[in-house]
Order: structure tokens, then sequence, then C-alpha cells
């Protein structure tokens, strides 16, 4: 008996080619995202044989993009910036504007316009928390001083990111893309004279911060108390649905009261959950789920790229792969050699940051979805993140492994 199930279908093959490919990957000793993407490409439409949902594809992608970013929200440490803000903070930002203007370089070439070109420059300034963490967590670099400076860097760049989601689609018209109908209160802000980008702006940024207001007064209360009683109840299974219920709610809320993107509500709802004595076991006991649909996301992310681009556009392919294994790590290179930190330090961060993943996904989607950028340039994206997936580990230990001095020069003080 056949049955017209699209979302059984998609979930099924989805995750079983997932499973057989992120095996493939890993038995290649590669990242694990790499086998995803490719299983996206597999039942995607621009490959022959079976064709998932595409519309359900992209549902479960944007369930995928709310948990990772819960994710990244848990996982977020002021603490831990905050021991390394000296470096983490500027090079962070001197690394995103040095690798979006080669980008943006790139799409005004390609003829995309300033603010194609600016997304796209974006979607390639920053890197895949997924894959920096676990090429440290191999080479026992987590604790270490450039560990942290990674981290901190990342956690920079991830805030960087999650305001220009906030902000790109009030903008869509001004950067060139599709113009978003203007709400009332933007509409009264304009009669006041400051113009439709300016109200867009003035009214979005008002919103923004009445959400994180409420969750910093509110939901900082709120939260962890709503955790502590389903924890006093003994039934993991109901604590376990309170964390998932209260990363969905807050952030279908922020969406439909404050108007904000779900990632952002998602993002504060795991921030303010990681200040609660349960945020280990909430992190512990949700990992299953974050992960399930954080495979999906990447695979819905395979379905929409189309190979074509590399065999029809290679040099924009090898551009966009140079600027971020190259011009990202030179950048980040020369600004933590600039701080004052030895060759060792530098190369290992340099080597870790040339990548990207997640957030480059969904900055870009989203700037498709909105016709400020070709889907040419999510083909780009897609192909410069499998590209620098794919090298990063061998990049990492080529750049990491350490350069004896020549007998003829025994006491250079070279990187002291």
């Amino acid at each position: 008996m056949h049955y017209d199930m699209p979302l059984i279908t998609t979930i099924s093959v989805g995750l079983g080619l997932a499973c057989l490919f992120g095996f493939v990957a890993h038995r290649l000793k590669l990242p694990l995202i790499a086998g995803y993407l490719a299983a996206g490409v597999t039942i995607g439409p621009f490959t022959p044989g079976f064709v998932a949902n595409q519309e359900i594809a992209a549902q479960l992608a944007e369930m995928g993009v709310i948990l990772l970013m819960f994710g990244v929200g848990l996982h977020f440490s002021m603490k831990e910036l905050w021991t390394v803000k000296g470096i983490a903070v500027p090079g962070a930002l001197g690394q995103i504007a040095v690798a979006t203007l080669a980008g943006l370089s790139l799409g005004w070439f390609l003829g995309w316009g300033v603010g194609g070109g600016l997304i796209f420059g974006l979607a390639l300034s920053v890197a895949s928390t997924v894959v920096l963490l676990r090429a440290l967590q191999e080479h026992d670099l987590v604790t270490t001083p450039q560990g942290r400076i990674a981290v901190g860097w990342l956690i920079v760049e991830d805030l960087a990111m999650v305001l220009a989601l906030v902000m790109i689609p009030p903008l869509a018209g001004l950067l060139g893309g599709q113009a978003q109908p203007l709400e009332a209160e933007m509409v009264e802000a304009a009669r006041l004279g400051l113009g439709a980008v300016g109200a867009t702006v003035l009214v979005t940024a008002g919103k923004v911060a009445a959400f994180v207001a409420v969750m910093l007064v509110v939901g900082r209360r709120v939260i962890p108390r709503m955790l502590e009683l389903t924890a006093m109840t003994g039934q993991r299974e109901l604590f376990r649905l309170s964390v998932l219920a209260i990363a969905l709610g807050v952030a279908f809320t922020a969406a439909q009261v404050f108007g904000v993107s779900f990632a952002l509500g998602a993002f504060f709802a795991g921030m303010v959950m990681a200040g609660s004595t349960l945020s280990a076991q909430a992190m512990k006991d949700t990992l299953p789920f974050r992960d399930a649909f954080a495979v999906l996301f990447f695979v819905s992310v395979g379905m929409l790229f189309n190979p074509a681009v590399i065999w029809e556009q290679p040099v924009s392919v090898i551009v966009t792969v140079l600027i971020i294994v190259g011009v990202k790590s030179a950048a980040a290179l020369g600004i933590v050699r600039a701080f004052g930190h030895d060759r060792q330090v530098a190369l290992t961060i340099a080597a870790a940051l040339a990548q990207i993943g997640e957030f480059s996904f969904i900055l870009i989607v989203m700037a498709v979805n909105l016709a400020i950028v070709p889907t040419e340039a999510r083909d780009l994206v897609v192909a410069g993140a499998l590209v620098s997936i794919l090298v990063n580990p061998i990049l990492f230990r080529g750049l990491r492994r350490p350069v004896p001095a020549g007998p003829s020069n025994p006491d250079s003080n070279e990187d002291r």
C-alpha cells in the first residue's frame, strides 16, 4: 500500500542518507557536516533520482535553525569572552570587515550590487561553531590560550551575525532586495520625518530592545524557575519537554509578539537558560534533539545546492574558496601577530577560522529569499563551505606542525 506522507518520507530519507554519508565522512576523517551536505545534494532537485519535498525541508530547516541558535545561546559565556576581549572583539570585527570587503568585491564584479555583495561577504566572514570546536577538541586545545581566544573570537562573530539576521529583513529594500511592507508603527515613525529607512531601523531596534529587556528582566527569573519546578518532579521526560517548550515558545513569541526573528528568540532563550544551575543538564538532555534537527538543517541546505556552479563558474568558486581559506586566515594571522602573540598561536587561530558553516547558510538563504542576492550566491557559499570544511583538517594539521629551527641559526628568537 502506498502512503503519500511527504513529511515522514523527507525525514526518513534525509536522516538515513545523512547517517550513511556522515559515516563515510568520518571514515575519511572529515567533519560530519560534509556528509550531511552531500546527503542533501543527493536528494535535491539538481541531481537525478529521488527528490525530497523542498517545502517541508525548509520548515524542518527552520526548526534546525531555532535549535542551533538555542544551542549557541546555551554555550554563550560572557566570562570566556571577557577574559580574551582585548583581542577577540577587535580581532573578530577586523576579520569580518576584511572578509566582507573581499566578498563585496567579488559580488560587485559578478554584478550583484553593493547590497548583494555585502551580504555575500558577511556570509563568507563567519566560521562554523561545529567545525571550529571539533578541531580544537581533537587537538586538545580548548583550554589553551589559543583555544580560549578562538572561542571568544567565535562568540563575537556569532553575536555580529545575530545582529545581521535581525537587521537585514527590514533593510532588504535598501540592500537591493524585495522591500518589506512597512508596519503601522514604521509608517507613523516615517511621518515624523525619519524616512522609510530611518523609521524601519528605529522601530526594529525598539522591538529588539523591548524583547531583550523582557528576556533579561522577566525571562532571567521565570525560565530558571520553570526548569527548577520541572526538575523537582524527578521526571527526566518532563524536564526535557520543558527545555524544548521554552526554546520553541520563546522563539515563537519573539517572532509573533516582538516581530524579531526565530533565531534571535532562540538565542536569548538559550542565553538566559545558561544562567540556570540546571543549564548543563538541559544542554545534555536536549542534545539529541538539537543534533537531529541540525542534521536536517544541513541536509536542507545541501538540497538547495546546484553542483553545476562548479563547472559553470569555476573561477568564482575558486575565488570564493580563496576568500574563506586565504583572506580570512591571513587577516586573522596578521591581527593576532599584531597583538603580540607568537606564531604558533596565530597559526592555530588562523587555521581554526578558515572555514564557514551554519551561520553562513542561514544568512545566505535569507538573502536569497529576500531577493537581495541571486541563487548563484547561495551555490557559491555552499560550494565554498564544502571545500573549506574538507580542507580544514588538512590545513589545521599543516599550519600547526612545529617548524624546527635550522642548524645555522640555533639561537633564533623568532616568535618569543
